[in-house]
């Protein structure tokens, strides 16, 4: 009990952290950033409009004889409220409304696909990690080739070669916008189509990570191996299969549980750059419009939940981790 309760503490305290961060950068800006960002709005031809004046205010302070305090608890209560203004790049729109729209296609896509490398990295790692010193071991220098890529090289290496070159896939969107017009529809025409725009792109993230997943988890299992309980259960004449299994891969897996946690956290954030080059309306496209933009609103509303959801994933892997490894909360 002692063990959740730090481990509550310490996020609920790294959450308010984040989230006070999050308000001082745009008043840690050099100037006048309020003044700033209104002449620059308007010189895009923005009509300055209360709802938009009470984003700008939710930005950098409504009042200004108003006390630092005062506007850190205001934002509070915005944020609270789900209110984290409205999108000078998408005028009108609330960035509520831009990250809801954003987010399922990026966890459908960079979720799933990180799953997918998490469970091939594992299950292929602990096979060549049990198959050590045989033929499998030739899997490791492939296995670091593909760890060592880069996200945008792949991504364009794929993109000239079945989109460009042999025409198998397109080269950009989430799905057919000139069969679905009216936006996603729940249907099966649809589904297909997200499927086949989604290929290249879930390609690219799961070549990229698998490398990694498999190399660590090889080498747990190689060290876990060499453990005194593991040579026992061997002597005791126990099935193979059991001996690699329960004793083995259990043991070693979970370094690489503890990790899934971080990039699990990470998958909101998207891969910005997978989703650039294949122009996917992901959150990751998203983010990095805003800061082209120098959009303030968009931008801190991305950060914020890309914070909450990191917390949040780290939180939910420690509390499994510490189920599967009772000496983490004795520890805690």
């Amino acid at each position: 009990m002692r063990f959740y309760v730090r481990r509550i503490t310490f996020y609920v305290i790294t959450l308010w952290a984040a989230v006070s961060l999050n308000f001082l950068l745009p008043k840690l800006m050099p100037g006048d950033p309020k003044q700033i960002f209104i002449d620059k709005f308007v010189r895009k031809g923005g009509e300055l409009t209360p709802a938009m004046q009470n984003s700008i205010d939710l930005l950098f302070g409504g009042d200004d004889d108003a006390t630092l305090w005062d506007q850190y608890l205001s934002y509070w209560g915005k944020i609270l409220q789900g209110d984290l203004g409205i999108s000078i790049t998408y005028y009108p729109k609330p960035v509520v409304e831009l990250i809801g729209a954003a987010l399922p296609w990026t966890l459908g896509l960079v979720g799933l696909a990180t799953i997918i490398s998490f469970i091939l990295g594992i299950v292929g790692g602990a096979w060549v990690g049990w198959k050590r010193g045989t033929w499998v071991d030739h899997v490791i220098p492939a296995s670091t080739l593909l760890q060592a890529l880069p996200y945008f090289w792949l991504a364009l290496i794929l993109v000239s070669v079945f989109s460009v070159s042999l025409g198998w896939f397109p080269i950009i969107g989430a799905y057919d916008i000139f069969s679905f017009d009216n936006g996603p529809e729940w249907s099966w025409e649809f589904v297909g189509s997200v499927v086949y725009h989604g290929t290249l792109p879930a390609l690219t993230i799961i070549i990229s990570a698998v490398g990694g997943w498999l190399l660590g988890m090889r080498n747990m299992m190689v060290s876990t191996l060499s453990e005194d309980y593991v040579t026992t259960a061997e002597a005791k004449g126990l099935r193979p299969m059991r001996v690699a299994t329960t004793y083995a891969t259990r043991n070693a897996v979970l370094p690489s549980i503890a990790g899934f946690g971080v990039t699990l956290g990470f998958v909101v954030a998207g891969s910005v750059v997978m989703e650039q080059v294949f122009s996917y309306p992901g959150l990751g496209k998203l983010l990095l419009t805003s800061v082209q933009s120098n959009d303030f609103a968009l931008m801190q509303g991305t950060f914020l939940v890309i914070t909450v959801s990191v917390l949040a994933a780290n939180f939910l892997m420690e509390l499994i981790y510490g189920f599967i490894d009772p000496r983490t909360r004795n520890n805690g």
